[in-house]
């Protein structure tokens, strides 16, 4: 199991919360929060900060926006709790929230505590614990693709999601919003980009609007903790920030937008946020037909959702090296993003151009 845990590490420079604070606050409302409290910070996440404090023998994740970030809406905590206060009733990998606090006083920005779930997590590379078998790597990718499925099976109304969120008119609210956004943190031209923001707005007229589903809006296999004993059963879905209830297809192509096939072109495949090109996981069209059957419904044109989580996920990583450009985080992994924004929009274009999966 140990080597299994998502490793912890001490807060990066600048991302320090004030202990004594956090404890007082803490002793006040949590009964179990006795001994010396300790933070220690997950390092791997690339927008909301998300922490390990032990108080004793306890133990819970803390999660607060970043710092610097302009975007209020994209890093609400109470909304954040909100929703998985309702959905971890109804859908198991959600984690139980413990406690919000909206005072800024206390370390500097909104926060809440929720359970920490213990298992095993893909990242850039295969962890030890996952050893890379087809057959292993097979079953982890049904599992990730169908867990996806139940998400957007989930009752509203049993979950007390079904006045959540603006389902009508998502789509393209979504996409006239990532315009504006990605406008607003540009740092370059980028001629695909706008390309893409014209050639999604016209497309959506095409497109049929499925009924409302409770989505995560950044699935991917950094934010999912599979069980150590069963890779296939994932145990946990994290990083809450942006979901919400609307269209399951476009929470489908963000999930495809991080999906590296094997024959993709040697430099889209050089900016794998996971392993997915290894022999045995599905290819993005395996995971649509995988989804298809799990979710009962087919996606109408998929390439348009594809182009679609391209362009928000470059949209997202431009945010986040404006950020970093304008010297309010020094997380120097940030400094590398440009060219990855430039390799998501050609692949978005080309998809959209193509009208397929693997252009």
């Amino acid at each position: 199991m140990p080597q299994a845990l998502d490793p912890t590490a001490q807060p990066r420079p600048g991302e320090e919360i004030d202990c004594a604070r956090l404890a007082a606050w803490l002793r006040e409302r949590m009964p179990d929060a006795g001994g010396e409290i300790a933070i220690e910070q997950f390092p791997a996440g690339h927008s909301n900060l998300t922490y390990l404090v032990r108080a004793g023998e306890a133990e819970w994740v803390l999660r607060r926006p970043p710092f610097g970030s302009p975007v209020k809406s994209a890093h609400d905590m109470g909304r954040e709790f909100q929703i998985l206060s309702r959905l971890w009733r109804v859908y198991p990998p959600a984690p139980r929230p413990a406690v919000y606090c909206e005072d800024a006083g206390v370390i500097g920005a909104p926060f809440y505590l929720m359970e920490r779930r213990y298992g095993v997590v893909i990242r850039k590379t295969l962890p030890e614990a996952i050893a890379p078998e087809p057959a292993l790597l097979s079953r982890i990718g049904a599992g990730f693709v169908d867990n996806l499925a139940a998400l957007h099976a989930v009752d509203l109304a049993e979950a007390e999601l079904d006045t959540f969120g603006k389902p009508e008119g998502y789509a393209a609210r979504q996409i006239e919003g990532w315009t504006r956004r990605w406008r607003g943190a540009a740092t370059e031209p980028v001629a695909d980009m706008e390309w893409l923001a014209a050639g999604l707005a016209v497309r959506l007229l095409e497109q049929p609007t499925p009924p409302p589903s409770a989505i995560h809006n950044d699935y991917k296999f950094d934010n999912v903790m599979l069980d150590a004993e069963d890779p296939s059963r994932v145990a946990a879905v994290f990083d809450w920030e942006m979901a919400t209830v609307g269209d399951a297809w476009m929470d489908l192509g963000t999930a495809l937008s991080y999906w590296i096939d094997p024959g993709d072109a040697p430099e889209f495949r050089a900016l794998a946020f996971s392993p997915t090109y290894l022999p045995g996981m599905p290819s993005r069209a395996g995971f649509l037909a995988r989804y298809e059957q799990a979710s009962g419904r087919a996606a109408p044109r998929p390439y348009f959702y594809y182009a679609y989580g391209l362009f928000k996920l470059a949209a997202i990583l431009q945010q986040i090296y404006y950020r970093y450009a304008q010297g309010l985080t020094s997380d120097a992994r940030f400094a590398e993003f440009p060219p990855v924004v430039r390799g998501l929009a050609r692949q978005g274009r080309a998809a959209l151009e193509a009208e397929s999966l693997t252009p």
